[in-house]
């Protein structure tokens, strides 16, 4: 065996140096524009300013003059800070709206478990990584309803109307995404079909569902729906507003998807048929990777969008995390405390900027390892 060499033990620390002195090199690049011309500085100290003026009060209104203790909105009566003690007081409510607490630990297990899922399917070095995801999604959504409801194999029943909260928000989004991005991806094929009655029945679909905004939608599947279906026959208000908020979203990705498609060149097509594969294997085996990555930037800005789109479900009765908060504020009890509601609109805007911030963030770091890998 070949003894290693002492300077493979010298790789890690090099490494490390290097990306110091490449994130310095961009700190550079980036103060450097910041003065680049005469308007560039002029906006640079504009900005200094502003912070410099509104940091302090925030830092003040948040920290300082914010109430921290309390039992009641009486504690927030006549204070010039934050209102804490709403959030505390009904943190159970904003994560988990009305679900049952001796049975949140199900909640809990569901998150852990999509959580770890994710994180193997997406770590460096995994093999089938498409079809790891395709198969995980549709698993794990029917594992993930059946502990959620229970009713089987000893689980207390919990109907969705008791679902509620930051929980049903992330219900909702991971619902929709998970199930537009491949019916959407399929629309986008159907579209661009060389069979002219199903890219025509396609194309109709996509136009008509996009040609709706969203609360047309929602009506629909909420209001309309149970009119045509028969007598006795009644299904939960929650799935009838995922299925809206699927179909809806799908046919935005289409076009998304669409785009992509179109992006890549038909000699593709030309290569696969070379290495003997037939037009479906191409398809799958070489277009639609291709066109995932060049639509890659506008399915997380659909994906962002769905984030901020599940609000809506609050016209329909479904109390969501900001649907929450509302009913909160609408409460005799904290009506007479003047910064309980800038307290709670914080809150919510906090959570979605995280959400959606860390997001985008992946997208670009998704987008950076293609590009050094088609660059090597």
């Amino acid at each position: 065996m070949r003894a290693a060499s002492p300077f493979l033990s010298l790789r890690g620390p090099f490494l490390s140096l290097r990306a110091l002195v490449m994130s310095l090199r961009g700190l550079g690049r980036f103060l450097r524009s910041c003065v680049s011309s005469p308007l560039n500085a002029a906006l640079t100290l504009l900005l200094i300013g502003a912070a410099a003026y509104a940091l302090p009060q925030l830092f003040r209104w948040l920290v300082i003059d914010a109430v921290w203790s309390g039992s009641s909105g009486r504690d927030c009566v006549d204070r010039d800070g934050a209102c804490w003690i709403f959030i505390k007081l009904r943190a159970d409510q904003i994560l988990y709206g009305s679900y049952p607490a001796a049975e949140r630990w199900r909640v809990h297990l569901a998150g852990l478990a999509g959580l770890a899922g994710f994180a193997a399917i997406l770590m460096r070095g995994a093999q089938h990584r498409q079809h790891l995801i395709a198969i995980f999604l549709p698993v794990y959504a029917v594992s993930a309803g059946i502990l959620l409801t229970g009713g089987v194999v000893g689980l207390t029943y919990v109907p969705s109307s008791a679902w509620g909260g930051l929980m049903l928000t992330v219900i909702v989004a991971a619902w929709s995404i998970a199930t537009a991005l491949p019916i959407g991806l399929l629309l986008a094929l159907a579209r661009r079909s060389d069979m002219t009655v199903i890219a025509a029945m396609a194309g109709g679909l996509i136009d008509m569902v996009r040609g709706l905004p969203l609360v047309g939608v929602l009506f629909l599947a909420i209001v309309m729906f149970p009119l045509f279906v028969p007598p006795g026959i009644e299904t939960d208000k929650l799935i009838r507003a995922l299925i809206a908020f699927t179909l809806f979203e799908a046919a935005t990705l289409a076009e998304v998807f669409r785009g992509g498609l179109q992006g890549v060149p038909k000699e593709q097509h030309e290569a696969g048929a070379s290495l003997g594969l037939s037009r479906t294997q191409s398809t799958w085996l070489i277009v639609v990777p291709q066109a995932i990555t060049i639509a890659l930037p506008g399915i997380v800005n659909v994906c962002i969008t769905i984030i901020k789109e599940t609000t809506i479900v609050l016209i329909v009765g479904l109390f969501d995390f900001l649907g929450v908060l509302q009913a909160g504020l609408a409460d005799p009890e904290w009506l007479r405390a003047q910064q309980v509601r800038a307290t709670a609109y914080v809150v919510a805007a906090a959570v979605f900027w995280c959400i959606c911030f860390g997001l985008s963030r992946y997208s670009l770091a998704i987008e950076a390892t293609r590009n050094r890998g088609r660059a090597h």
